[in-house]
């Protein structure tokens, strides 16, 4: 699965609750220390998830302060690399679309 086929359901989740496609991307730039124009041609090369997160330039080590629940499993508790990094990015749009500050979603 692609990242690009993944990141228009982020964006809607976040709209759909009067967040911006600016944010979604802020988070997505915290967590992975893609720039913008990293993220762009990731989403424009179809990266697979894998790929995506494996590729990133700088995975933020802030990210261990992400803890709850995504689908019924506790993000911290996923031993899985990859799927660990996917729901902490799940976890954090679904933050965003709850209306938590981003000062709060990114664990300033």
């Amino acid at each position: 699965m692609s990242f690009a086929s993944v990141y228009p359901h982020y964006v809607a989740k976040a709209e759909k609750k009067g967040r911006t496609l600016a944010e979604v991307n802020e988070i997505i730039r915290w967590l992975t220390g893609y720039t913008q124009e990293g993220l762009d041609a990731q989403l424009e090369a179809k990266t697979g998830m894998e790929d995506f997160f494996a590729q990133a330039p700088r995975m933020n080590p802030s990210r261990s302060l992400i803890t709850g629940v995504v689908c019924g499993v506790r993000v911290e508790e996923i031993e899985e690399p990859t799927m660990r990094e996917i729901r902490y990015l799940d976890k954090l749009i679904d933050e965003l679309a709850k209306g938590r500050t981003m000062e709060k979603i990114l664990r300033k």
